[in-house]
């Protein structure tokens, strides 16, 4: 006979469904597992043996057989703690200590040693995954709030093995959790201490509205780094699909709090991170600070400083969306759409061009620390930004009226957008793919030859010029104008063609 039960691990983010088919024969008292399990999982056996001892039942080091527990598929890779509550429970029924095994129903949980159920990583991916394919899902208590809102499958939590044993044999009446609602949070924050001038404040909410990378330099203290870090503040709240997607890939990497992530994530990794920290990687090919950031806000902050594997690392997540972790046993490919911000200063003193501060660098220096980013890399920036020294007067002028109407602005535009792509696989001007650029932005004959004298006179790079059309459609929507005109490109291009960084 063999005892076969549902389990699930992770791959990546991405949940995988786990066959576990236990069997037993006469021999000395062994327990073995196989089917490519990770150090983790054969440790289980040892987990298992007291969790089984302390509800009172016979543990597989106890009895005179021999049991062989098969993880099917047997050519994927398993991974975690997530598999202890299903062998368990099949060993219980081999062993003739479990009355009956469910095989419609999914179990997940790691065992203490006490038979507690603690909490796994990733218990929301695998809870998606099940839906369709089960009627129900075990997951320890811990793992409530991650899963509290998914609809169309049962969702039973437990906290000890002896429970979820009493759940199985129906000795007690258990009901699955209630679902909660989802309720979005308010974006009503006062961001009237950021002190700019009406061009950045213009800047940054067009770059915004579309999703169009952007590059703020300038010497230090002008603010750089404050209007970066707020710019989450003006995003609204994720949709519910997009939601999901984050909060999958955070409850894989443990950490997910609170349940599903509603408010787009900023990341802002400082410039001494690694490039395994950022792009991904790793013996694991563990997720990076760049999947984290997915729909939201990568800042990086002193861009100049950063490792330059780190910069040409972010050339293909920038133009695509995404990234592939390839290892010699394991290939991942991690979604990565996110609004890129960079920050930085035009020379190592921070003060090349400040009209009020002599630069201290020589013209070696200033030209080597400029080399630092790019020009692949400048290639994939929508819109630069030069943040001058502030005024005393600006100082202490409020900027609460100008975020207000900021904020009504990219309302209308994020309604317009998605209008427009209604059944597209994007959602912004900034993710138009290059096939359907015609579709949805279209040049009268006066319009095209001012582009096409810009083009001639910058010489403008294929990507160049889909960028700047792709910033021009947001201008125009920005000012609620269908049409592209002469001034939406003139200005598009004003924030492209910028003074040597």
């Amino acid at each position: 006979m063999i005892a076969r039960i549902k389990g699930a691990t992770l791959s990546g983010f991405l949940a995988e469904i786990i066959d576990i088919e236990t069997a037993l024969s006469p021999g000395l008292p062994s327990f073995q597992i196989v089917g490519l399990a990770d150090e983790i999982i054969n440790e289980s056996r040892e987990r298992i043996n007291l969790a089984i001892l302390s509800i009172g039942a016979k543990p597989p080091n106890r009895i005179n057989n021999k049991f062989v527990v098969n993880l099917a598929p047997a050519d994927i890779k398993k991974e975690g703690s997530h598999l202890d509550l299903a062998i368990a429970l099949s060993f219980l029924f081999i062993s003739g200590q479990l009355k009956k095994l469910p095989d419609d129903i999914l179990f997940l949980g790691e065992l203490g040693l006490d038979g507690q159920l603690k909490k796994v990583n990733g218990c929301l991916p695998i809870v998606l995954k099940a839906k369709g394919h089960f009627s129900a899902v075990v997951v320890p208590e811990e793992n409530i709030d991650e899963v509290n809102f998914i609809r169309e499958i049962k969702v039973f939590c437990f906290r000890h093995l002896t429970e979820v044993v009493d759940f199985i044999e129906m000795r007690k009446n258990h009901h699955p959790i209630k679902i909660r609602e989802l309720t979005t949070n308010e974006n009503n924050h006062d961001l009237s201490f950021i002190i700019a001038d009406e061009y950045i404040l213009r800047g940054v909410s067009i770059g915004t509205a579309g999703r169009h990378n952007f590059l703020l330099y300038g010497p230090p203290g002008t603010g750089k780094t404050l209007i970066a870090q707020n710019i989450v503040n003006l995003l609204p709240d994720l949709e519910y699909d997009a939601s999901l997607e984050v909060s999958q890939i955070y409850s894989a990497l443990g950490i997910l709090n609170h349940g599903p992530i509603i408010r787009p994530p900023f990341r802002a990794p400082h410039h001494s991170s690694s490039a395994i920290a950022i792009l991904g990687g790793g013996k694991d090919a563990k997720p990076g600070e760049i999947t984290l950031a997915h729909h939201g806000v990568l800042f990086l902050d002193e861009l100049a400083e950063f490792r330059k594997d780190v910069l040409e690392g972010l050339r293909e997540p920038l133009e695509t969306g995404e990234i592939t972790i390839a290892r010699a046993k394991k290939s991942i490919k991690y979604p990565s759409k996110f609004l890129f911000v960079g920050a930085y200063n035009p020379c190592p003193c921070g003060y090349y061009g400040d009209p009020e501060i002599e630069c201290k660098c020589n013209l070696a220096e200033i030209n080597r620390y400029q080399k630092k980013i790019s020009s692949p890399i400048l290639d994939r920036i929508d819109i630069y930004l030069n943040v001058p020294r502030l005024k005393s007067e600006q100082i202490f002028k409020s900027n609460e009226k100008n975020f207000n109407n900021i904020r009504e602005n990219l309302v209308k535009v994020y309604e317009k957008m998605k209008w427009r792509y209604k059944g597209e696989d994007f959602n912004y001007n900034s993710q138009i793919p290059a096939n359907k650029i015609k579709d949805y932005i279209k040049l009268n004959n006066k319009t095209e030859n001012f582009l096409k004298t810009a083009i001639d006179k910058y010489k403008l790079s294929l990507r160049a010029v889909h960028k700047i059309l792709k910033l021009a459609r947001t201008i125009a929507d920005y000012e609620e104008k269908d049409e592209i005109k002469i001034e939406h490109l003139g200005e598009a291009l004003q924030y492209r063609i910028r003074e040597s960084l």
